[in-house]
C-alpha cells in the first residue's frame, strides 16, 4: 500500500511538470539536472578520493599504532609479571633462608649460653665446695679448740666447787685427769 501511494505521488509530480520547479525550486527542474549530476559526481569523487587517500590511511595507521601499542603494553605487562613473580620467589627464598639463619643463630647462641652457664655453674660449685671444705675445717678446728676450752672451764669449775665445798685446794693434776676421763667418756655423744 505504501508503494502504491509513493508511485502515485511520483507520477503526479512528473505529469504536472514538477510544480515545485515552477514555484522556484530549481533542483526539481529537469533542465538543471545535467549540471547537478556533474557537480554531484565531482563533489562525491573529490570526497571519495580525499577520504580514501588522506583520512582512511591516517585512521588505519592510528588503529595499527594503537594495536601495536596495546600488544607492546601487554608484552611489557607480561614481562613485568614474570619479573615480579621471579622477584617474589627470590624474596620468599631469601625470607626462608633468613628464617633458617635465625633458627641457626638462635641454636648457636643457646648452645653458647648453655656452655657459659655450665662453666659458671661448675665454677660456682667449685667455689661452694671450697667454702664448704673451709667451713668444715673451721668447724673441726673449732670443735678441737672448744673441747680443750670446755675442759679448762670444767677444771676451773670443778676446782672452785671442791674448794667451796671442802675448803681445801686440790691438786690441779688430779682434777685435770678426772675431767679428761669424764670428757672422753661423754664427748663421743656430742661429736
Amino acid at each position: 500500500m505504501k508503494r502504491l501511494l509513493a508511485f502515485t505521488i511520483a507520477t503526479l509530480a512528473i505529469r504536472n511538470n514538477l510544480f515545485a520547479a515552477e514555484a522556484g525550486m530549481p533542483q526539481l527542474d529537469p533542465k538543471y539536472w545535467a549540471s547537478q549530476a556533474f557537480w554531484l559526481i565531482l563533489v562525491f569523487t573529490i570526497l571519495y578520493i580525499s577520504i580514501s587517500k588522506f583520512y582512511l590511511p591516517k585512521i588505519k595507521n592510528n588503529l595499527e599504532d594503537r594495536e601495536n601499542k596495546i600488544k607492546k603494553d601487554i608484552d611489557d605487562a607480561n614481562k613485568f609479571k614474570e619479573l615480579s613473580e621471579t622477584r617474589l620467589k627470590e624474596y620468599e627464598r631469601i625470607l626462608e633462608n633468613a628464617k633458617k639463619e635465625v633458627i641457626k643463630i638462635h641454636l648457636e647462641s643457646k648452645n653458647t649460653l648453655d656452655k657459659d652457664i655450665q662453666k659458671k655453674k661448675e665454677t660456682i660449685e667449685k667455689e661452694i665446695e671450697k667454702e664448704i671444705s673451709k667451713a668444715q675445717k673451721e668447724i673441726i678446728e673449732l670443735k678441737k679448740n672448744s673441747i680443750s676450752e670446755i675442759q679448762k672451764i670444767s677444771e676451773n669449775i670443778a676446782a672452785s666447787i671442791i674448794e667451796n665445798i671442802s675448803g681445801d685446794k686440790l691438786n690441779e693434776s688430779s682434777i685435770k685427769a678426772t675431767v679428761e676421763d669424764v670428757s672422753k667418756k661423754t664427748i663421743g655423744k656430742y661429736l
